[in-house]
């Protein structure tokens, strides 16, 4: 006979950091993103120099986009998929061997000078590799063929940090080569597609308990499709003519076009409880960063391009895995889906993080460079410290 989720995960007696994929990825990609920026903020310091191959923005770059996104990646969808399919959940050794395949791909990047570059690709790529494999595995098993977008998604993202290993190796500035913008657009199409479902989800979960009448607009309507469509189409475009006009103009119209769905799910009705708040916020990061990419593309002399894609990466990727991360191991580990004092301080490092950061690209003061890489310290060592106990022991009970 089968067993289910909770019975193959009573079973498991080994530490309940392997009961559950979040667990290990959430906690170990929350301190790795706090980690690199300490190390990052040294670089520019002047004072460190680390034993990597890449220079430094670039390795900023991937630790962030393919380092901490694919540990987070990984570990809402070793905990979604079960859900999805039915299936039993990756537990025990064999979600080990996949920290560990992530752990190695850090460790090779950041030790890269001393190794050959071909070696160091390997290493990375075949985490999102093996990660692509289970998922498919699942879908495939479950006959869930509508979350093959997501896998396709995942096999982009994977595509893309290849491409970023192969500039890399021929010399080219990767951090602002066509892997990583692919990277970020697979990233935002992940956000514009899961977020499309569960922001509003879980709007509606929480009005409809507290007896508000107001109900956000079901999600994937023809208008959600339409936008998504559009943003895969213009995304496209910019990651092959990042600077054209054209393409300025069209991040402006889908800009607008997010800017629109996202008011119909009625958030402002939620600040009752910041954990459903904080998802409208992080969202809303992916259109104010479409607009602000559209004007430093037209309007150059305005806004840096740095600047903007900040309000993407800092913004709608911080926010929004920040927000998920809590409001999953909460869910996950029997505790109540409310954020406390000391949440809420962790969502408002993360927006103060991504404003502070936009922010030095109209005064580049340098107090606003700290300013940013403490706040965005805080908000992430903040998560390992108060939600790492958490992830550490077995789920709560029921009584």
């Amino acid at each position: 006979m089968a067993l289910s989720s909770s019975e193959q995960m009573r079973r498991w007696h080994g530490p309940a950091l392997l009961s559950y994929g979040f667990r290990p990825f959430f906690l170990l990609g929350a301190l790795w993103c706090g980690a690199s920026m300490v190390l990052w903020i040294g670089m520019l310091s002047g004072g460190w120099e680390l034993p990597t191959d890449l220079d430094p923005v670039s390795w900023h770059t991937h630790a962030f986009l393919f380092g901490y996104l694919g540990a987070i990646i990984a570990g809402f969808l070793l905990t979604a998929v079960p859900n999805w399919t039915s299936r039993l959940p990756v537990t025990g050794w064999r979600l080990a061997a996949l920290v560990t395949l992530w752990a190695a791909g850090r460790l090779a990047v950041l030790f890269s000078a001393g190794l050959p570059v071909w070696f160091v690709a390997v290493v990375d790529l075949s985490f999102p590799l093996v990660l692509g494999l289970v998922i498919l595995r699942e879908i495939l098993a479950g006959k869930n063929w509508r979350n093959l977008v997501v896998l396709l998604l995942l096999a982009i993202f994977t595509v893309a940090n290849f491409l970023f290993h192969l500039e890399a190796a021929q010399g080219d500035y990767a951090a602002q080569g066509i892997g990583t913008r692919l990277g970020l657009a697979a990233v935002l199409l992940m956000i514009a597609l899961i977020g499309g479902r569960v922001v509003p989800a879980f709007t509606r979960n929480w009005l409809a308990q507290n007896n508000y009448d107001a109900r956000p607009t079901p999600p994937m309507q023809g208008f959600d499709k339409i936008i998504m469509l559009a943003s895969a189409a213009v995304l496209l475009g910019w990651v092959l003519y990042p600077e054209t006009d054209a393409t300025g103009a069209a991040l402006l119209i889908i800009g607008m076009g997010h800017l629109i769905r996202l008011f119909r799910w009625k958030g402002w009705h939620t600040g009752a409880e910041v954990m459903v708040t904080i998802l409208h916020i992080a969202y809303l990061f992916v259109p104010l960063g479409a607009i602000a990419l559209g004007v430093a593309i037209l309007v150059p002399d305005m806004l840096t391009m740095a600047a903007a894609l900040h309000l993407w990466t800092a913004g709608a990727f911080g926010t929004m895995t920040l927000a998920v991360m809590t409001r999953a191991t909460l869910g996950h580990t029997g505790n109540a889906l409310h954020a406390n004092a000391k949440t809420i301080l962790i969502y408002f490092a993360i927006i103060g993080a991504t404003l502070s950061r936009f922010a030095a690209g109209f005064w580049p003061e340098p107090v606003l460079y700290d300013i940013s890489g403490g706040l965005w310290c805080l908000a992430f060592f903040g998560y390992a410290l108060v939600y790492g106990p958490m992830l550490l022991k077995p789920k709560k009970q029921k009584p």
